[in-house]
């Protein structure tokens, strides 16, 4: 544990990861180049990455099986191959049903990776540095939207569609080949205690895992910390800032980098906080949620064009969301064995997803309504107007609403287990808060 041979585990699987987001989020610059390619409304395109989401968010729970069952490495090779088989696809689909397939293959693939990561480094790597790691590994994964907004954007503004994603399928060839050869599931010395030993026993704890209390609040932490970022770096960032606010789209896609950016500053800070503070995770969920619906009241309701200064402030505030909902993994670590932790992060990792594709597709409809009413009206039509935008970008405040009251009530009864089984008391931050103010004091 710890050693060398973790380190080079950790360093390879999070180039892995790194190729899954590349892959994921090229659809993200490449929104205005699909629109012209295979036409279609708002929604339309917004079908693109949500098939996608709807693909990721649906095989959490069966691969977190399967890694529960056949061990993570497998997993991995599996879903890589499938990514270079959806981006070719996507490369040369003359049709948008054919693009479609393309984004289906990609969502399955990359659905893969990062709970087979989050198991590797539980297998790997042991003590306080755990969450720490998860943090480090979602940061080096993020730097794949940087590559997505950068040169794969300069790919496709010089060459064209098929290079561009013909290029991007080539780092999954490398991720694919290096993880074959390099990963294996747990140290030479380990046992297979922690894979389960047929379907029905995988089957059992992911039934398990799914009761847990524990499991529950990092689904409801996943859900309401990740999407809005999601959304706003997958599909409609970069139509708002090009269309909406008039941004040169070289200088939008360079802009999304700052979210990842902002996660790589936040992530390592937010570990160290996890590890220090164990007993307050939702407390930190709940703070960054907060700040990021403070962001949008004021990005949504600021009269007329919004200043650069507060999109960047949205997009550092929404960078500090990605690494926050991997304290949802760390719920489910400290809450289920090891033999389970498959399943449990299987779990976790649909609530962002789940919450980011009925988001990004209700935005897409409400663009679509918005702009039938105007040309109804005899207006021209404005599909991306400023104003539509603001609308559309509201219903966050619903889909994530509705998940904070569901995070308090999954927070209530893992607080309730914990007193039950571990006679652990976790008083109102409130109250802590006082009591330490007062023990500094010294006062009784």
């Amino acid at each position: 544990m710890n050693s060398r041979r973790s380190w080079l585990i950790f360093a390879i699987g999070s180039f892995a990861y790194l190729s899954a987001v590349l892959q994921r989020t090229s659809l993200g610059i490449a929104g205005v180049a699909a629109t012209e390619r295979f036409g279609g409304s708002a929604a339309v395109l917004s079908s693109l990455a949500v098939v996608q989401l709807i693909v990721y968010a649906g095989a959490q729970i069966p691969v977190g099986v399967l890694i529960d069952r056949f061990g993570p490495r497998v997993l991995m090779v599996t879903g890589t191959t499938m990514m270079v088989a959806g981006q070719l696809t996507l490369a040369f689909a003359p049709t948008i049903t054919v693009a479609v397939i393309g984004r289906i293959l990609v969502g399955g693939g990359d659905a893969t990776i990062f709970i087979s990561m989050i198991r590797l480094i539980s297998s790997w790597f042991s003590g306080r540095i755990v969450p720490q790691l998860s943090q480090w590994m979602g940061n080096i994964g993020q730097l794949g939207q940087v590559l997505s907004a950068i040169p794969l954007a300069w790919v496709l503004d010089l060459w064209g569609w098929t290079p561009a994603f013909v290029s991007a399928a080539s780092v999954a060839v490398v991720a694919m080949i290096v993880v074959f050869i390099v990963v294996r599931d747990r140290p030479a010395l380990g046992t297979d205690q922690h894979r389960a030993t047929s379907w029905k026993d995988a089957l059992i704890q992911l039934r398990h895992s799914f009761a847990r209390p524990g499991t529950q609040l990092g689904f409801w932490s996943h859900y309401v910390t990740q999407s809005s970022g999601t959304v706003f770096s997958l599909l409609w960032g970069f139509p708002f800032m090009v269309y909406g606010l008039g941004y040169d789209p070289a200088l939008a896609a360079a802009m999304l980098t700052i979210v990842v950016g902002a996660g790589i500053v936040f992530g390592p800070l937010l570990g160290i906080l996890t590890a220090r503070y164990p007993l307050r995770r939702s407390n930190i969920v709940l703070g960054i949620v907060a700040v990021i619906g403070f962001a949008w009241t004021v990005v949504l309701l600021w009269p007329g064009p919004q200043p650069m200064w507060l999109i960047v402030a949205l997009l550092v505030v929404l960078g500090v969301g990605g690494p926050g909902s991997l304290i949802g993994f760390d719920f489910a670590r400290t809450f289920n064995p090891q033999r389970s932790l498959g399943s449990a992060n299987g779990v976790v990792n649909v609530g962002g997803f789940t919450a980011s594709f009925v988001t990004m597709y209700l935005i897409g409809v409400l663009l679509d309504l918005q702009d039938g009413i105007r040309v109804g009206q005899g207006e021209q039509s404005d599909l991306y107007a400023l104003d539509s935008f603001r609308l559309a970008f509201a219903v966050q405040f619903l889909v994530i609403g509705a998940g904070v009251g569901f995070l308090l009530r999954a927070r209530r009864r893992t607080r309730l287990q914990l007193s039950r089984d571990e006679g652990i008391q976790v008083a109102p931050l409130w109250v802590a808060l006082v009591r330490a103010w007062r023990h500094r004091r010294g006062s009784p």
